[in-house]
């Protein structure tokens, strides 16, 4: 028998106001959106600000071989962490309409365990695979010691379960509030480094430094809120899988599809830096990095709508499918329109701006990226819906073919256009998968259950 949570703990529900259907999902999910495009507006402007200070502070070398750090950083971290946020929504919102705390603090007592476990084994993976290939990474000895400390950084300051919580308690304020701290942090950061120490160590340490800030305003938001009580109070979490049937294959099936998408967005920058070198994967980085401000939207849309959808299809009768993909699909639709358009207006100046005369190069990976990122945009109502639908496995599945249509690619492309054709390779893998998605659309909307 578990524990029950002690009764001081608050107990609190959200009531959804806005009605039920498409067009209530679709308010309730802008509302969401609109936190969180306040705090990746302030990420958007303040970005330009500090990724223009570090490329002229380090050169297109010095910032290649940061990016080549950062990126294998923040891809070792998207392989081995699990989108608990994404189980918290699933499995807590019957919990959460039957006010039953004892349950939730289970579920979220379980998820920090989970996040915990993956940090751990993701920092004995960054120790062995720098001890292995970190010559061959081009990170010296003098480098390795601040990657291996930034590599832990980012593994332990995972903050998927507090952000499950704030969704899940449609405290989408809070969670904007933390998000803006990262690019707060980096951007002082970026100031004290460019006038102190401007090196790759000094940048890391920045960068570190807004990982470890970020993640203590978000358990400190899931404490005031008294949800951080649960978790230490949440016995029986072991018991999950009999208490929540699925839930061990929703876990492994989500963390598998977002580990491909995400991954997806590092892994062709590291595939530049073997095959060019750190000046080429600079260039590749700073284009990326402004090209991925529509993959970051994507994610936006998705993490916005996502409890919304779970809870509308909870009890809503299959006929109700078919509208909700149509509206979705019509406003990622538009939004990548006229991104794209921004894009081919804006992105050229922009980039001169961030990168100086030293990264003209990156224009054309800036524009096949942009297409990419488009293109993701447009199918992410699918991917919202089909994970809701507990069929992650065929999210899993559609992103396989697309990571593997992505290497086959870059394997031709490469030799004849270099970085460009990575860029190129990735707008092909994401086409691939808006094709799989709007195959799976279809069949969805026929067949819902």
């Amino acid at each position: 028998m578990t524990s029950p949570v002690p009764p001081s703990i608050p107990s609190t529900t959200t009531d959804h106001p806005d009605g039920d259907g498409p067009a209530g999902l679709m308010r309730a999910a802008a509302r969401n959106l609109g936190w969180l495009l306040a705090s990746r507006g302030v990420l958007a402007i303040l970005s330009l600000f500090y990724l223009g200070i570090a490329t002229r502070s380090l050169g297109v070398v010095g910032f290649g071989r940061f990016a080549l750090i950062t990126g294998a950083a923040q891809t070792l971290a998207t392989l081995v962490a699990f989108q608990s946020w994404q189980v918290i929504v699933q499995y807590g919102v019957g919990p959460l309409a039957a006010r039953d705390d004892a349950a939730l603090a289970r579920l979220f007592r379980g998820s920090a365990i989970l996040d915990a476990a993956s940090a751990l084994i993701g920092a004995a993976l960054a120790w062995l695979i720098l001890e292995l290939w970190g010559e061959a990474l081009g990170i010296g000895a003098t480098l390795k010691r601040a990657t291996l400390i930034f590599a832990v950084i980012q593994l332990l300051t995972i903050r998927s379960t507090p952000l499950g919580i704030l969704r899940l308690r449609d405290k989408f304020s809070l969670a904007a509030i933390a998000d803006s701290v990262t690019p707060v942090a980096r951007f002082v950061g970026a100031i004290l480094v460019w006038l102190i120490h401007p090196t790759v160590q000094g940048f890391l340490v920045a960068w570190g430094a807004a990982e470890v800030l970020t993640a203590a305003t978000y358990w400190l938001m899931v404490s005031r809120s008294g949800d951080f009580a649960m978790i230490r109070h949440g016995r029986g979490s072991r018991h999950l899988p009999r208490e929540h049937p699925g839930i061990v294959r929703f876990a492994l099936s989500t963390n598998a599809s977002s580990t491909l998408g995400l991954s997806s967005k590092q892994i062709p920058l590291l595939l530049v830096g073997a095959a060019a070198g750190p000046a080429a994967a600079g260039v590749f980085r700073l284009a990326s990095q402004i090209a991925q401000a529509l993959a970051k939207l994507s994610q936006l849309i998705s993490r916005a709508a996502f409890p919304e959808v779970v809870k509308t299809l909870r009890d809503a009768p299959p006929a109700i499918l078919a509208r909700l993909m149509s509206r979705l699909f019509m406003g990622s639709g538009l939004a990548a329109g006229a991104i794209m358009i921004l894009v081919l207006l804006l992105g050229k100046p922009v980039l001169n701006l961030v990168g100086g005369r030293d990264f003209r190069h990156a224009w054309p990976i800036l524009l096949w990226l942009a297409v990419a990122g488009c293109l993701d945009l447009a199918t992410t109502g699918v991917d919202t819906v089909m994970t809701a639908l507990q069929r992650a496995g065929s999210v899993f599945a559609i992103r396989a073919a697309g990571v593997g249509v992505l290497f086959a690619a870059a394997a031709a492309l490469t030799p004849w256009y270099g970085a460009t054709g990575v860029a190129m390779a990735v707008t092909v893998g994401s086409a691939a998968v808006a094709v799989l998605m709007a195959i799976a659309a279809l069949r969805l909307s026929r067949h819902p259950r």
